[in-house]
């Protein structure tokens, strides 16, 4: 049977729900044995369910979560979530997941500050600042 999009947008915003309440076992639950989800803009690859529950486990508590959006189709997502971090700032993350049979598998999370990344000079002409 093939993944629904409705299974995997449940599956990711569950994902969220969960990282938000800090029931690690409930996020452990949503994940396959060997999934693997990869950060890009730092270089880092995490190989597991254990690991990945543990990386969010183990972060500095004061952040919140707030999902923007979640798009999803044929068992696969995209959710846009704002990060608010007591005394850190505020972080944006856009994640693509494939979810299989209930679990996601795969995860690839492009993490980033507002404004971590500015425009160009040569730019200025053709955009406005946000």
């Amino acid at each position: 049977m093939e993944p629904s999009s409705t299974e995997a947008s449940d599956v990711v915003g569950a994902l969220w729900d969960r990282m938000q309440a800090r029931d690690w076992d409930g996020l452990a639950a949503l994940l396959a044995e060997d999934a693997v989800v990869e950060w890009p803009v730092s270089g880092e690859r995490i190989t597991g369910r254990d690991d990945y529950v543990a990386v969010n486990r183990e972060y500095p508590e004061g952040w919140s979560v707030r999902v923007l959006r979640i798009v999803a189709g044929d068992g696969e997502a995209v959710s846009e979530v704002e990060v608010p971090h007591e005394g850190v700032g505020t972080f944006r993350a856009v994640s693509f997941w494939t979810v299989r049979d209930g679990r996601i598998v795969r995860g690839t999370e492009y993490w980033t500050s507002p404004g971590a990344d500015p425009r160009p000079a040569w730019r200025a002409a053709y955009t406005e600042p946000m």
